[in-house]
């Protein structure tokens, strides 16, 4: 079985390393993370080239807001700089961009600049690019906690009906598959609060390469890695069919 025979649908990226790799390079972190930029870019056209249908990047947390005041600036500008000169070349490729997260944290700017992005690829097709900005898992869990509480209190839901697929439904990524493969580059190796629920059965890939070199070859390894892999979620060979 080649790579190709098993693509996953949809791969999430906890881009690590920007400021390490700036680090090492005697640069300033903002270089870091205006090369992960062009890191963003191989990586999307290497994900279309192969057929992913879903590619959700883990862009900002709500914990980055406690770095320091001066590089939370510089990463605000600089999305709000990539939303305006990648337009044209995600319509044009087909690409649809949703933002995934708590919006009312986000600076007036950002938001705009997002419905600006949403609205112009909205009908796209081609590829789904879910931005996870202001995100925190324990938080988006809280939030449809909230949600599903309300509606029990007004009657619209009983106790007994709130169940996986109900929870499921009240998340931000109610409208998009869970992840088959979730990659982290940058060598630390954990979750960090990233699609915690949705991430019950995905896959996960380490790699000790910083974001910014994380390139073809790389993407190519994680896909490899993927499809040397029995996914059995929870039972075993002969009970499950393999995607």
């Amino acid at each position: 079985m080649t790579v190709q025979d098993k693509i996953p649908d949809h791969v999430a990226i906890i881009m690590d390393g920007n400021g390490r790799w700036a680090k090492e390079k005697g640069m300033e972190r903002y270089e870091g993370h205006r090369q992960g930029v062009e890191s963003v870019r191989t990586v999307l056209k290497a994900a279309h080239r192969h057929g992913i249908k879903y590619l959700t990047l883990y862009v900002f947390s709500t914990e980055n807001w406690g770095r320091p005041q001066e590089e939370v600036d510089m990463l605000m500008e600089l999305l709000c700089k990539s939303i305006v000169n990648e337009m044209d070349e995600l319509k044009k490729e087909g690409i649809r961009v949703r933002a995934l997260g708590d919006r009312a944290g986000m600076p007036e700017k950002v938001i705009e600049h997002l419905d600006i992005i949403e609205r112009g690829t909205e009908n796209c097709t081609s590829l789904n690019l879910q931005l996870a900005l202001n995100y925190s898992s324990r938080s988006e869990l809280a939030h449809a906690a909230r949600m599903l509480a309300e509606k029990a209190v007004a009657g619209i839901l009983t106790p007994d009906e709130i169940d996986a697929a109900t929870v499921s439904r009240h998340l931000y990524t109610n409208e998009i598959p869970d992840p088959d493969l979730i990659i982290r580059t940058g060598g630390e190796q954990r979750l960090s609060n990233f699609l915690l629920w949705q991430g019950a059965y995905s896959e996960l890939y380490f790699t000790k390469t910083y974001w910014p070199d994380f390139g073809d070859a790389e993407f190519d390894a994680a896909l490899a890695s993927y499809a040397g892999r029995e996914r059995r979620f929870g039972l075993v060979s002969d009970c499950h069919t393999q995607n």
